[in-house]
């Protein structure tokens, strides 16, 4: 799992069955000691209505995010699972 910070949105007019109805968001990883975004930007699925600039959890593997979207052979790798709302490492936050 990875802690990231929502960058933008996906618009597809045509996508797999798979994603039918779901949200594709932007999404790239923070440093969690200084909130600085670092890192490469991916797409995942969002599972949870998260927005732009949330803060999020991100599963990127793809047996668990397929076991979330409770389709086994979806071609699926990242999903956003949790928004986060506040975070705490050894009182810095």
């Amino acid at each position: 799992m990875k802690i990231c910070k929502v960058v933008g949105k996906v618009w597809a007019t045509r996508k797999h069955a798979c994603l039918h109805g779901k949200k594709l968001l932007l999404v790239q990883p923070i440093d969690i000691e200084t909130s600085e975004k670092k890192g490469q930007i991916v797409m995942a699925v969002d599972l949870v209505d998260a927005g732009q600039d949330d803060t999020v959890l991100v599963n990127d593997e793809g047996n668990s995010a397929r076991g979330m979207l409770e389709n086994p052979v979806a071609g699926i790798r990242t999903v956003v699972c949790g928004i986060i709302d506040e975070l705490t490492i050894s009182g810095k936050f």
